[in-house]
This record gives structure tokens, C-alpha cells and sequence, in this order.
């Protein structure tokens, strides 16, 4: 099946390609094991004009300078010293567009991702918040400006499709410092 192409991640509608990788596959190969899920859930962040952004305002950090390279490399970073979070960079260099992905269904790999997440059989809590999708999947904050295209952590198109009337909207999670930002309807949900 197709890996999504490096042009597919330079589309300046960072919210519109949030929806577009629902059903989409998100694999990893790292020591050699293979495993991958369903994207059921996204939340898209629009940058230097978003609030609830890591780089809004143009702000320019260690952390955050990957997210200003061009889109279709990996955002990896750490929440709260343990979690560590997977996002997609999306948009053109110096646009900085992050998309996270807050859950999958694991489809390939099932027991990696089990071992890795200390479980004895699949739940609903296997890969349902960003935390667990990254450890389900053994991504951590050095692959952070991996590229998406590569062989290590990529994306796939295998044909499910996600029709507009399965798509649940609302408002992220976590960004109330945001403000009005926060109230924003960024977050995507599928049921599969």
C-alpha cells in the first residue's frame, strides 16, 4: 500500500488534513519489530496564530524549531516528564502546523504493542491517548524530526474510507491556558 507522499504533508490546511488521517495507518519499524494502527483520533494545531500552539506567536525554541522545518517529519516531544507525544509537521518550512495523534487501533504488531504497554490483551485503553499511542508504538522524543516518508515511522493510505457524518468534532483536550483558542473545534474522533 502507499506511504502518503511528502507532498501530502505540505497542504496549508492543517485542519483539514487533521480529518484526512483519520483511517489512515501509522506504522513504525524501530528494533526491527513492525507494528501499526488505525488513526482514530487527531487534534490539529495551526501554529503561530493558535493559542493553544507550541508555537504560537513564532515562538522559536529547541523543542519547538522542528516544527517550523517543512511538513512530513515527526514532532516528538515530552508531557510532563514521562509521556511522549507523536505529532505530524505539516504545511511548508517556517509554517509551523503540528497535527498530534491522540489514538489508534492497533491493527499490525498487536503483541509489540501489548508488551510495550505492560497489557495481556487489547482494551480500549491500549492506544486511546497520545501518551499510549507513542509507547504502543515504542516512538520516543528521538525520533522527533524523523521523516514521515521514511522507514522507520511513516504513514499509509490503505483505502479505509471515513465519511463526513462519521467524524465526531469538538474542542481539543488540556489547552485551556488558550483561552478562546482552547474552544476551537480541532479534535477529531472516528469509531472503527
Amino acid at each position: 500500500m502507499p506511504k502518503l507522499s511528502k507532498q501530502f504533508y505540505l497542504g496549508n490546511n492543517v485542519v483539514a488534513i487533521s480529518k484526512t488521517l483519520l483511517g489512515k495507518y501509522l506504522f513504525t519499524r524501530i528494533d526491527k519489530q513492525l507494528t501499526a494502527g488505525i488513526i482514530t483520533e487527531t487534534e490539529a494545531y495551526a501554529g503561530a496564530n493558535d493559542k493553544a500552539s507550541h508555537a504560537y506567536n513564532n515562538r522559536r525554541t529547541k523543542r519547538t524549531e522542528i516544527m517550523f522545518a517543512e511538513g512530513g517529519i515527526a514532532y516528538v516531544y515530552l508531557c510532563y516528564g514521562i509521556h511522549h507525544l507523536f505529532n505530524v509537521v505539516t504545511n511548508t518550512r517556517d509554517q509551523p502546523h503540528a497535527i498530534l495523534i491522540r489514538a489508534i487501533k492497533p491493527v499490525i504488531g498487536i503483541d509489540i504493542q501489548l508488551k510495550r504497554r505492560n497489557q495481556q490483551k487489547l482494551s480500549s485503553k491500549t492506544a486511546s491517548g497520545p501518551g499510549t499511542v507513542a509507547q504502543a508504538l515504542g516512538i520516543k522524543t528521538d525520533h522527533s524530526g524523523a521523516d514521515l516518508t521514511g522507514n522507520k515511522i511513516w504513514l499509509e493510505d490503505r483505502g479505509l474510507l471515513i465519511k463526513e457524518q462519521q467524524i465526531i468534532t469538538s474542542p481539543r483536550i488540556g489547552v485551556e491556558y488558550a483561552k478562546e483558542d482552547a474552544l476551537l473545534p480541532y479534535r477529531f474522533r472516528i469509531s472503527i
